[in-house]
């Protein structure tokens, strides 16, 4: 049993006609995974709440009029001008199959780090989430990397400081443990170093004609003139 529930009821609405659900306060969505994809509909405040909680990576118990199946959801579309959910795509799935789920990667304790409390490092993250595949009930809501060594600023985190949940692994073969996750920069050292190049960049700039007063090359031609 998912730690979410949804409650869905199907729909015969398809295309422009769309619409109307959504004006009821309703998201189409559909599931795939059975002999035919199943077209649905949920309350919209409900179902926001249940994705956000589960994401990509926890499977949802799926109400479906009455009919219990369980699913995890592989793709959400937003409407890029109000943000609002306007359609879902749920892949069904079982308890004991091993499905691929993606994971966010969560990093802990850095500031409990000396590169941050003594030297006042910050940290970049260049990996946000990966993929993972295990049986429902293994899937890890998150992956934690713990940045409580971290002391200087070549330090990294690697794909090899996860420690992955028992039963699940990574679903890229090719995913090097080599791959860098997080690495730190110097706020000051990089501060300094813009404004030297701004500075540098300043001083490099060729006068502009304009701000340099015209000589005419012309002489007095009396006395008075001349003074």
């Amino acid at each position: 049993m998912a730690e979410y529930k949804l409650a869905l009821e199907t729909r015969e609405l398809t295309g422009k006609k769309i619409k109307e659900l959504r004006d009821k306060g309703l998201i189409p969505s559909v599931i795939y995974g059975g002999k035919e994809p199943m077209l649905l509909a949920s309350e919209y405040v409900a179902t926001e709440k249940v994705l956000e909680k589960a994401g990509y990576h926890s499977p949802i118990d799926l109400d479906i009029a009455g009919k219990k199946r369980m699913a995890i959801v592989k793709d959400v579309q937003v409407d890029p001008v109000t943000r609002k959910i306007i359609n879902i795509e749920f892949q069904a799935i079982s308890a004991n199959e091993v499905v691929e789920a993606t994971t966010p990667v969560i990093i802990v304790n850095f500031e409990e780090s000396e590169a941050s409390k003594i030297y006042h490092f910050a940290m970049t993250q260049s990996i946000e989430e990966l993929d993972v595949k295990a049986k429902p009930a293994d899937l890890p809501k998150e992956l934690t990397i713990d940045a409580s060594g971290m002391t200087t600023v070549e330090d990294k985190l690697t794909v090899a400081d996860i420690k992955l949940p028992s039963g699940v692994e990574f679903a890229d073969k090719e995913l090097s443990g080599e791959q860098v996750i997080v690495s730190l920069y110097d706020p000051a050292a990089e501060a300094e170093k813009r404004e030297a190049e701004e500075k540098a960049a300043a001083e490099s700039e060729p006068v502009d004609a304009a701000d340099v007063p015209a000589d005419n090359g012309s002489k007095p031609e009396t006395e008075e003139e001349a003074n």
